[in-house]
């Protein structure tokens, strides 16, 4: 018998979008391989529209509405509350799926939002990292007091499963340090001045493609990397930490002929994120390092990004995700999904 589960959507971007489409995409195989049906019966956005529908919303229509200007409200069959929390809190659902802006200094309004749907019963899973690091300790335990799940797969690197393979298979071990590239859009910048392309030119390029922000000091500013960090140590080092803590240098200072002196030697300019164990404290740093071929940072290329981590029990355990999107991302969100549910591959 297929057991059907609602969706609430808070946030419908690139990545609320992608999530969509793979619903739609995963509708079968849900069917046959687990017996699983899926009915979003709420989406708000931040500037076009929301709607209600107990009995589901058509997201194949959802998505076109977005795709020509036009708003969702035309969809609502629930006279759908503006304000996010009351929406959350009239959305008839038993997950709540979380992808608004992060936040780098707050965490807001995504705590909030967590903290509501919880408060009403619901699993979460968030693709934002604000709320990982700003209240992991305490939205876990609200979860845990309601009976309900908070999973944030997709916080850090899209769909890769970081997270999870600390949560599930690597029991008993401690994470002493890790070492890596966690942030996509800088890594392309860089990549795109060795090419002999301005830092200007190449943030031009980035926002064409949609890789950068409109404003891009999220990403050229370190501030993306110094959180990804944070979230790392809070969760899996047991350390609470937020980006002001991190060490930070971002990317501005890096000149044409510090790149052409790279080059000259072997070597290429990266935005190394890290951190250590130091007895009882963590040092976490970010910062714009020259790395030789005999670095396995040296070949992530374009929007890849990687973690390599470092065990009591293991020297060092490598993750690489390549020319990640939102549709990477959207998967973290859906493996969160099937994990809450207990579901494994078959």
């Amino acid at each position: 018998m297929t057991t059907n589960y609602h969706f609430c959507l808070v946030g419908f971007g690139n990545v609320g979008k992608a999530f969509a489409r793979l619903l739609l995409r995963k509708k079968s195989e849900l069917a046959d391989r687990y017996d699983l049906s899926i009915s979003v019966t709420g989406i708000i956005t931040g500037s076009h529209g929301r709607a209600i529908d107990p009995a589901g919303i058509d997201l194949e229509k959802a998505l076109n509405l977005l795709e020509t200007g036009k708003p969702l409200d035309e969809l609502d069959r629930g006279d759908a509350p503006a304000e996010s929390a009351a929406f959350i809190s009239a959305c008839p659902a038993e997950f709540m799926f979380e992808t608004t802006p992060v936040d780098y200094q707050t965490g807001q309004p995504a705590i909030t939002h967590i903290e509501t749907a919880l408060n009403a019963g619901m699993h979460v899973v968030t693709a934002n990292k604000g709320p990982v690091v700003y209240g992991y300790q305490s939205l876990t335990a609200l979860a845990k007091n309601k009976g309900c799940q908070f999973l944030f797969e997709s916080a850090v690197m899209d769909g890769a499963p970081v997270f999870a393979l600390f949560r599930e298979v690597l029991g008993g071990a401690n994470l002493t340090g890790f070492r890596g590239i966690l942030n996509s859009c800088t890594n392309l910048l860089l990549g795109m001045m060795a090419e002999g392309k301005t830092l200007a030119e190449a943030i031009a390029y980035g926002q064409s493609i949609g890789i950068a922000e409109t404003d891009p000091s999220g990403d050229v500013d370190g501030w993306d990397a110094a959180i990804k960090v944070a979230a790392l140590v809070t969760v899996l080092m047991g350390c609470p930490m937020t980006p002001p803590q991190v060490d930070r240098t971002g990317i501005r200072g890096i000149t044409p002929e510090m790149i052409t002196s790279a080059k000259s030697d072997g070597e290429r300019w990266k935005l190394v994120c890290s951190a250590r164990r130091e007895g009882k404290k963590v040092i976490a740093r970010v910062a714009p390092e020259r790395v030789g071929v005999d670095s396995p940072l040296y070949s992530v290329n374009g929007t890849s990004s990687y973690a390599q981590f470092e065990l009591d029990v293991l020297p060092g355990l490598g993750i690489l995700e390549s020319d990640p999107g939102p549709e990477t991302t959207a998967y973290g969100l859906f493996a969160d999904f099937l994990s809450i549910l207990g579901v494994r591959g078959k």
